[in-house]
């Protein structure tokens, strides 16, 4: 079969699959983005992880969404601090020296993002929490309301069910 690739050369291969239209990066430039992207993230089960092992995890999780969000559902001993207050009021509530985890509703939402950029703009060491309270919520981890404390199932698509971890 005689084909023309991406690049116009014609031979006997086939069309270049839309995965690999752009060749992955070299081996060295991978392993560079990979690790900025674990300094700049940290996923659900890790932030549970380090709250439930006892003590001081050395961080501060931040749920950055409004009242009425925050009021539904957070992160036992989060931070509330809305996106739009962080430049006010910051500095009154975290310490420069302890790296904040900023979170939002989910992967849907950029709040995090935004939260996380303001208090990096304001000197503070700050890490993104992917997922967000949905995912929190979605793999079991308990959390607060207005009304108490709450935990739903795991989601078997989001979370193992018989495993202590998903061994990531």
């Amino acid at each position: 079969m005689t084909a023309t690739t991406e690049a116009g050369v014609t031979g006997t291969s086939t069309a270049v699959n839309p995965v690999l239209r752009v060749a992955p990066a070299s081996p060295a430039a991978a392993a560079a983005y990979f690790g900025a992207s674990l300094a700049f993230h940290a996923d659900v089960s890790d932030v549970a992880a380090a709250l439930g092992a006892g003590g001081d995890p050395g961080f501060v999780v931040l749920d950055s969404r409004s009242t009425e969000s925050w009021d539904q559902g957070h992160v036992p001993g989060a931070v509330h601090l809305p996106t739009a207050l962080i430049p006010e009021q910051a500095e009154q509530l975290l310490d420069k020296s302890v790296p904040v985890v900023t979170y939002c509703w989910g992967p849907g939402c950029n709040g995090a993002t935004r939260a996380a950029l303001a208090l990096a703009e304001l000197g503070f060491q700050v890490k993104e929490m992917l997922g967000g309270f949905e995912y929190w919520a979605r793999e079991g981890f308990e959390f607060e309301t207005w009304e108490g404390r709450e935990r739903r199932a795991a989601d078997p698509l989001t979370a193992p069910l018989d495993a202590a971890d998903c061994g990531c």
